[in-house]
């Protein structure tokens, strides 16, 4: 779809911007028969990338998901991404090439992930009936199981806020405090096994980027002392509260239990994943979806450290952003390459 500049639309068609201007000034109709011609060359290139989709609709392949500007610049620097194509409702418009990879920038938490998503997903210009998705951000870990910098696939994408968060005084012989709520059908999602093996596959031996204040961050943390970054296989706990704490910690572990039977292993916190798998699940598309989150910072303070400092701090934010291009894009070129069955 050569769609080089943004676009606005105007009763469900997309306009050009040039256009719009030629008809404010009376242009139109004097250049009809030249745009005629040069239109219907634009959709002869348009349709390069339709593939077998509906014509005059670009199809999206990959579609990279980030949730904010950081973590989006290393696909725009890294990848030719000459499309801009404006959406209604999302933020910043999406880029793509004509593969068919596309890059969206979602915004941070569930709300904004959820209504971004609806918009991406129900955009008529955009056909998604072979798209992988894939999200490619940061992330708090645990210091029980990965490491700054580390890249964690998720086989569970589990919801933290869903549920009654009890106070130790109300409830003491409640774990956690925490009881889990009525099944929404929001609480957990089971990724697609084969899809997440395959992408940790692909990059299980990825070198990954480190620096000097992820390593110093490190050896304030029992057992992290010169570990370094790697890829793993663990789950992701979403939630729109940004906590901090050893017991917090915890307790994302034991929500993750409850909700996986026991079958999950808790290693990432993020706002933004339980939304993205529900818009996806309900537009059928869930089972070409991946979850990668690199860890730019520990999910608890340091002995010493205030959590308000905690909360504030990523020693590894730009190895963290520079390894989740470095594997999410090695994964989105392979699915490039391979559409859905």
């Amino acid at each position: 779809m050569a769609r080089t500049q943004d676009v606005t639309k105007v009763e469900g068609a997309a306009t050009p911007v040039w256009i719009g201007a030629l008809r404010r000034q009376g242009l139109v109709g004097h250049l009809r028969a030249p745009l005629v011609v040069v239109l219907t060359l634009t959709l002869v290139v348009m349709c390069a990338a339709c593939g077998a989709g509906s014509p005059g609709r670009f199809v999206v392949r990959v579609l990279v998901i980030t949730m904010f500007a950081p973590e989006t610049a290393p696909w725009l620097a890294h990848e030719s991404l000459p499309i801009t194509t404006a959406v209604p409702a999302l933020p910043t418009s999406l880029r793509c090439a004509s593969t068919g990879l596309c890059v969206a920038t979602i915004g941070e938490g569930k709300a904004n992930a959820a209504a971004s998503m609806s918009a991406i997903l129900d955009d008529p210009v955009l056909d998604f009936h072979e798209a992988y998705f894939l999200t490619s951000g940061i992330a708090g870990v645990s210091p029980q199981i990965g490491t700054l910098g580390f890249a964690a696939w998720a086989r569970w994408v589990v919801d933290w806020d869903l549920g009654h968060h009890l106070g130790p005084d109300a409830a003491p012989s409640v774990p956690f405090g925490y009881l889990p709520y009525d099944d929404q059908h929001t609480n957990v999602f089971r990724l697609n096994e084969a899809l997440v093996n395959k992408a940790y596959e692909l990059t299980k031996n990825l070198p990954l980027s480190d620096n000097a204040e992820a390593a110093a961050s490190r050896t304030r943390f029992p057992g992290q002392t010169g570990r370094k970054p790697f890829t793993a296989l663990c789950d992701t706990v979403t939630g729109d509260d940004y906590w901090t704490g050893s017991q917090q910690s915890q307790e994302a572990q034991y929500i993750t239990s409850i909700w996986t039977k026991n079958q999950g292993t808790y290693c990432t916190t993020q706002m933004e994943d339980t939304a993205t798998a529900t818009v996806l699940d309900r537009h059928g598309f869930l089972s070409r979806y991946l979850s990668l989150r690199t860890a730019s910072d520990f999910d608890q303070p340091y002995a010493g450290q205030t959590a308000q400092a905690a909360l504030t701090s990523y020693p590894a934010a730009q190895p963290a952003i520079d390894n989740a291009y470095l594997a999410g894009s090695t994964v989105a070129h392979y699915l490039l390459n391979h559409p859905p069955q």
